[in-house]
């Protein structure tokens, strides 16, 4: 649970500390208000991707033990590799875009195999947690027929 406490808070500090790049890199190269650029969308991942995922699998953490399954580890460095490289690539071609060169396709290229880690890592949290769900209730079940047996 820890782990998952610390990357979770990390994540929080990325995502406010990508915003108030985004804000200051904007600024400083007059790049115009409202313009789009990726800088602001990597503030948004590292949040929700980065900070509220993981605190919600620190509740289904708390409640289901996933971390008992092998297939919990694959889950928290998939998924951790995937948000990094793809909140990675969010500021390098905003960082780009906002400097005015061409992005090329690379990035995108890159972004995409963090995309893959990503969904591969929900795939992997999901069988975990189907396993959980599994694994607790055939528990519950055992515990209900000691109780019903007396």
């Amino acid at each position: 649970m820890r782990r998952l406490y610390s990357a979770s808070f990390a994540y929080m500090i990325a995502g406010v500390l990508s915003g108030l790049f985004y804000r200051e890199f904007t600024k400083v190269n007059d790049f115009p208000a409202g313009a789009f650029t990726q800088l602001g969308l990597a503030h948004t991942h590292l949040l929700t991707l980065g900070f509220v995922v993981l605190l919600i699998v620190l509740a289904l953490e708390k409640l289901f033990a996933l971390s008992r399954s092998r297939l919990f580890g694959w889950f928290f460095w998939l998924y951790n590799a995937g948000v990094i490289l793809t909140s990675a690539m969010l500021v390098w071609h905003g960082s780009l875009t906002v400097l005015g060169q061409e992005a090329g396709g690379m990035i995108a290229g890159i972004a995409g195999v963090g995309h893959i880690l990503l969904t591969s890592g929900m795939v992997v949290l999901l069988l975990a947690l189907g396993r959980a769900i599994a694994r607790d209730r055939s528990q519950t079940d055992a515990v209900a027929g000691v109780v019903g047996a007396h």
